[in-house]
């Protein structure tokens, strides 16, 4: 695969040694001499087009916000926007047509951070996005990138008006331990599922045998989902380890579930219908086996 669309996969903000195992150092430093990639610090790399939200903004006389922000903030995005996000004051008029996502809002200064919307406002606008998925996938980041979870969760209670509701709901998912964006995604389709209740990277063990580390674990119903994508599995020794962990995991009687990032991106309501399914199964095993004790 080509190193941007790695990135983008990535959440469209990744390390260069996250982008090298992914692909080669050669074709990170050509992506990075072709202008496909930006420096957003030592050693940490985003799209090109994170720069032209700064650029847009700036003509503009608005800021950088949403996930274009984010990204700015070295916060991972579930989807790179197609269009730099910036927002402008509510009265302003734009004489020009502009390649631009342009919301309307009176920021005031603690709102911004230079060109680009505050950590805080950031939040704000993407705690509210349409797609529940997308802003658990900024709001995992930003907790995995340090940001508190009490300000995360302060921010959200104080929200009124469109979507507060769900940005509270999503604040109090929010996981530091959720390792990116196709993790968080996968788990917020868990979270629709009634009876479901899945952690990040749970530790199992059987005795004194450390079984792994899976993506997602639901650790009283006895079920492991994983988030399988070439990135973060990779390789003939990855496969190796994978399957043989998968394995271990089968026999010592966890239903293990993999999805693929296609499958969790553009067929939700498939990954769902397994899910649940996946639960009633298991619900009847346990029930069987109180009957049978």
């Amino acid at each position: 695969m080509l190193v941007v669309d790695v990135l983008e996969r990535m959440g469209g903000v990744a390390t260069r040694g996250a982008l090298i195992r992914a692909t080669s150092r050669a074709a990170v430093d050509a992506a990075l001499g072709a202008g496909e990639l930006v420096v957003l610090a030592r050693g940490r790399y985003a799209l090109a087009s994170t720069d032209e939200a700064l650029q847009v903004a700036h003509r503009l006389t608005g800021v950088a916000s949403h996930e274009s922000a984010a990204l700015l903030h070295s916060w991972a995005v579930l989807h790179a926007p197609q269009q730099p996000h910036v927002t402008v004051p509510r009265k302003r008029h734009l004489a020009e047509q502009v390649n631009a996502s342009v919301h309307y809002a009176d920021l005031s200064d603690d709102d911004c951070d230079g060109s680009v919307t505050s950590q805080e406002r950031t939040l704000v606008d993407c705690l509210r996005l349409a797609d529940r998925s997308a802003a658990l996938a900024v709001a995992d980041s930003a907790l995995r990138e340090g940001f508190s979870r009490t300000r995360l969760l302060a921010i959200a209670r104080d929200l009124r008006g469109p979507r507060s509701a769900q940005a509270r709901a999503v604040a109090e998912a929010a996981d530091a331990r959720a390792a990116n964006p196709f993790e968080s995604a996968l788990r917020a389709i868990a979270g629709e599922v009634v009876g479901l209740e899945v952690v990040p990277q749970g530790s199992l063990r059987d005795g004194n045998r450390f079984l792994g580390r899976p993506d997602l674990v639901d650790e009283r119903l006895g079920i492991v989902l994983e988030a399988d994508s070439f990135e973060w599995h990779g390789g003939r020794h990855a496969l190796t380890r994978d399957a043989r962990r998968y394995n271990q995991l089968v026999v010592h009687g966890w239903l293990v579930l993999r999805f693929s990032w296609e499958d969790v991106m553009f067929h939700p309501r498939e990954v769902m219908s397994v899910l649940e399914a996946a639960v009633v199964e298991k619900a009847q095993r346990c029930a069987c086996g109180r009957r049978r004790v």
